[in-house]
């Protein structure tokens, strides 16, 4: 940890240079990124200047014990060497917080896109419980919620919906909800009983900062057409609806609930921009196996990670193990303790990790 730490301070030395270059400072956006890296590592990198700073202390003060005699003198140095060490135990305890716990996107605002999975109308309505799930916790917890886009099904549930979330910590308390979420229940359309299966899927995305990704626009086409859904007389007469194409990677997003097509553009470009930052950091992640084991799973949305069962009132977090009999307040939006139960574990993953 500490060669890592050596690492990030020779790194910040150098950012310091380079932002107080001409040739950089005159390029917006290249000073703008190296800003975002310096304020990244500042926080680790001055407690390892701290942790140094007592260490000498230390040991000069032991080197200088050894070589008095005055009584008077060794017992006020036995009393500071006890502060110093306390000290030097408190800043490493905060090295290994900062170092393993702090995640680089905590505090950016983030994209949910729920789909509906295995199980036909069942699976859009259980896509739907998500939705309001999702959007309730975040109400509970003082966040704006902003709809992106919407495709409902025949019985009214949700074929996929994609919402932002905007708030301190929603990342952080919501990051772990991507995967596939499954539902145990009896369908209002089942008449024998039967307790049916089906599944939805969850994306949780990063909503990038302009200096994260640049998207040339030579690399999209953008296609407007006439919206399907909802919105009266306006919508079925204007091409307000609005489908992005990446051209080198086929990534398509569409909006069409806004009446107005510059809106429906602009929610379409935002979830475009998250979508291609996902792709990014997967496929960078896929490269860094030892970064993969040190999260809670794979993160990948081919993984079941929740089961919600109505019979037993139980959902099961399999990543963790962690079961829960208060099934009717999780869907409620009150699911803090799940949420502290993976932020707890995947702390301890990293702590063990930063040791090998």
């Amino acid at each position: 940890m500490f060669e890592q730490l050596q690492k990030l301070e020779a790194r910040y030395n150098e950012l310091e240079g380079l932002l107080s270059s001409p040739e950089v400072l005159s390029d917006r956006e290249r000073s703008n990124k190296l800003a975002k890296e310096l304020s990244d590592i500042k926080e680790p990198v001055a407690l390892y200047r701290e942790h140094k700073r007592i260490l000498k202390e230390l040991q000069e003060l032991e080197v200088v014990s050894k070589e008095k005699h005055d009584q008077e003198f060794l017992d006020l140095a036995s009393k500071e060497l006890v502060e110093l060490k306390g000290k030097l135990q408190e800043i490493e305890t905060k090295i290994k917080e900062a170092f393993t716990g702090k995640d680089k996107d905590a505090g950016h605002d983030i994209i949910v896109e729920i789909r509906q999975g295995t199980g036909g109308d069942e699976a859009g309505l259980f896509a739907s419980d998500l939705y309001r799930m999702y959007t309730k916790y975040a109400g509970n917890k003082g966040w704006s919620v902003e709809l992106m886009s919407a495709a409902t099904n025949e019985s009214g549930g949700f074929k996929e919906v994609s919402f932002s979330v905007k708030g301190k910590d929603a990342y952080s308390r919501l990051k772990f909800e991507s995967g596939v979420h499954r539902v145990q229940r009896v369908p209002t359309t089942e008449s024998q009983g039967r307790i049916h299966t089906s599944t939805a899927t969850v994306a949780i995305l990063v909503e990038p900062e302009e200096v994260d990704l640049v998207i040339e626009p030579a690399d999209l086409r953008i296609d407007t057409y006439r919206s399907s859904g909802p919105g009266g007389q306006h919508m079925q007469k204007t091409d307000s609806a609005v489908r992005i194409t990446h051209l080198p990677t086929g990534v398509v997003v569409a909006c069409q609930d806004e009446r107005s097509q510059l809106k429906n553009k602009n929610k379409a470009m935002r979830v475009l921009r998250a979508k291609l930052l996902d792709a990014k950091r997967e496929a960078e992640s896929k490269r860094l196996s030892k970064e993969r084991k040190s999260q809670i799973g794979s993160g990948d949305r081919s993984e079941k990670v929740r089961t919600y069962n109505f019979p037993d009132r139980r959902v099961t977090d399999h990543r963790i193990n962690f079961t829960t009999h208060q099934l009717e307040a999780v869907l409620e939006g009150d699911f803090d303790e799940i949420s502290e139960a993976l932020i707890k574990a995947e702390k301890e993953q990293k702590q063990k990790a930063s040791y090998e």
